[in-house]
């Protein structure tokens, strides 16, 4: 059964708006803090269809952008004990099926991170419709969801003297999404 598109969003494609997205994450460090970062998206396109279930999502990361707020941790997550940024510089996130879920929706599909691809769902809202100062329409989505770095190949970590490691497994990502509509 076909699923009506959300109030005020029409079909056509919407390129991400790489100046107008983010994606963000946290993770907790030490087993007490929250370190939070962000890595840029590059480039996407949100393929609305006449329903939910036919519309698709394409997008890439570059891994080399990650910004926490220290340079030294920066450089050590671009290193090859974390994202190997210089030999696997993009994470790719391409959907293999959309769905209903409550008001919200469910977009499934594989995300690649330092080449290893894991499928994952990422519940998705849709914050509506706007038009621009410039003429474009615009949509504007936000997603969050939660990945293990050891799915990933992200294994460094260090031994706390206390018990448990410096870095958690466990790493919570939110996307706030801008597009503009390209046809």
């Amino acid at each position: 059964m076909a699923t009506p598109l959300p109030a005020g969003l029409t079909a056509g494609a919407y390129a991400i708006d790489p100046s107008h997205s983010t994606a963000s994450f946290t993770v907790r460090h030490a087993g007490i803090a929250k370190v939070r970062g962000t890595i840029a998206i590059t480039s996407g396109v949100v393929t609305v269809g006449e329903d939910l279930e036919s519309s698709s999502v394409t997008a890439e990361l570059d891994a080399a952008s990650v910004s926490t707020g220290d340079a030294n941790r920066d450089g050590h997550l671009k290193s090859a004990d974390f994202w190997h940024a210089e030999e696997r510089p993009t994470w790719t996130f391409t959907s293999t099926s959309v769905k209903a879920d409550g008001g919200d929706f469910v977009i499934v599909g594989d995300l690649t991170i330092n080449g290893v691809t894991q499928t994952v769902e990422l519940e998705t809202e849709f914050t509506g419709t706007a038009t621009d100062p410039f003429g474009n329409a615009r949509a504007a989505f936000e997603s969050e969801l939660e990945i293990s770095r050891a799915d990933y190949g992200l294994t460094w970590n260090a031994a706390l003297e206390t018990g448990g490691f410096l870095v958690a497994d466990k790493v919570k990502i939110a996307l706030d999404i801008s597009t503009i509509k390209q046809s």
